[in-house]
């Protein structure tokens, strides 16, 4: 069976503590705007997948019932970075298995202001869920007093800058790319545009990364509303309609951890294994993509992903962001909503909001930042500990 995204929603992304709102009131404003936009009545959703991180448990059933108490199931969903698209991935599995005719993928998060940690339970790296990926850090690297997830990323662009000659003006670049797109996003965190020299220049946070190439900590929700083709027909959304073509979910294999390599635990080999899978699937490749929106929580996990996802040879990729590829006029354009660094990153909304910006595009819908003939886009979003999606959306 097939799935379609007939409507998608978001809050604007912003600073914690910035606005005085729950997280139930940002749930509310993005899936009622994913309704909104399919024209469909919450009282026609069959199933609920909620993504977050930082809630309490049941703060799904809390945040939908905010758009009605029809009785119907509500999953909490929890998977790191990658929470948005696992929820979406719960909705097109229940749609495609012919389960439900319609599920409203939805994700949130309020967070506090400051980096983020690295996973551990009150400092106790032993317990933490990400214990065996840091371990491999610190043997490679050493631990050093910089924000946890600032240091494995920037350990894996040290890494690639020994083995490929990547340079800090190449990681810089892809901050400045995505800030730059940001501008024409009214709902991204930032719109303020910067040279490559300033992203340089601003405070470092872990050595070659700068503030400007690190995501931010966000408030934030996103939504989207998946159909059946059965649904899609009674109820004449065909105008609406963008066809989940493939998705994939992959986890950490042998191959994130033997190497001892940063670049492997961060989740490289996970994102290309994903990537395999949705273009088997959907007899799509790379070369059949319009607009990308993946995974930038820092400068150099979109050089990796580029890689990942086969856009260009292993080490080329500060060569391919430096050429103009991955921008407007390019081969590709990566990111127009302003990715994670700019458009701001709270964790179980992530995924859904990739997933509205590439149905925006796809439907002729992004305004200033629109891709010209944009007709096939690939979201990627990852999350440490680990798991990567990528889907693959196509407007028929």
């Amino acid at each position: 069976m097939k799935s379609y995204i007939v409507g998608v929603g978001m809050t604007k992304f912003e600073k914690p503590e910035s606005r005085d709102w729950q997280y139930w009131d940002m749930a509310k404003e993005a899936g009622t705007a994913a309704l909104a936009d399919a024209g469909v009545d919450y009282g026609l959703v069959q199933q609920v997948p909620v993504g977050y991180c930082f809630q309490a448990s049941t703060a799904g059933q809390r945040a939908a019932y905010e758009l009605g108490l029809s009785g119907v199931p509500v999953y909490n969903v929890n998977n790191n970075c990658a929470t948005g698209s696992t929820a979406l991935m719960m909705a097109r599995q229940f749609v495609e298995g012919g389960i439900s005719d319609c599920v409203l993928a939805l994700g949130f998060e309020k967070m506090k202001r400051g980096a983020l940690g690295g996973g551990a339970d009150g400092g106790d790296f032993k317990t933490s869920p990400v214990a065996r990926h840091y371990g491999i850090m610190a043997a490679g690297h050493g631990f050093e007093m910089s924000p946890p997830t600032a240091q494995i990323f920037g350990n894996a662009a040290r890494e690639h800058m020994e083995r490929h000659g990547t340079t800090p003006a190449q990681l810089a670049a892809v901050g400045a790319k995505n800030h730059r797109h940001s501008a024409n996003n009214p709902n991204a965190q930032f719109q303020d545009v910067y040279s490559v020299e300033e992203i340089l220049e601003a405070k470092e946070i872990h050595a070659p990364l700068t503030k400007l190439q690190c995501s931010p900590t966000s408030d934030g929700a996103a939504a989207a509303l998946v159909v059946s083709e059965r649904f899609l027909v009674a109820h004449g959304l065909h105008d609406k309609a963008v066809e989940i073509v493939g998705q994939a979910m992959t986890t950490d294999t042998e191959a994130s951890f033997a190497s001892g390599s940063c670049i492997d635990v961060v989740g490289k080999p996970m994102t290309a294994a994903a990537a395999r899978q949705v273009y088997e699937a959907s007899g799509l490749g790379i070369e059949d993509v319009d607009v990308v929106e993946l995974h930038d929580c820092f400068s150099i996990n979109e050089l990796l992903t580029y890689e990942a996802l086969g856009m260009c040879e292993d080490g080329a990729a500060g060569k391919l962001v430096e050429s103009g590829a991955t921008t407007y006029g390019g081969r590709w354009v990566v990111n127009p909503s302003g990715g994670l660094i700019s458009k701001g990153h709270p964790l179980g909304a992530t995924g859904l909001a990739q997933a509205a910006e590439l149905v925006w595009q796809l439907r002729g819908e992004a305004g200033a930042r629109q891709v010209a003939g944009a007709r096939t886009g690939l979201a990627h979003n990852i999350g440490l500990g680990g798991a990567a999606v990528v889907t693959m959306l196509r407007r028929g």
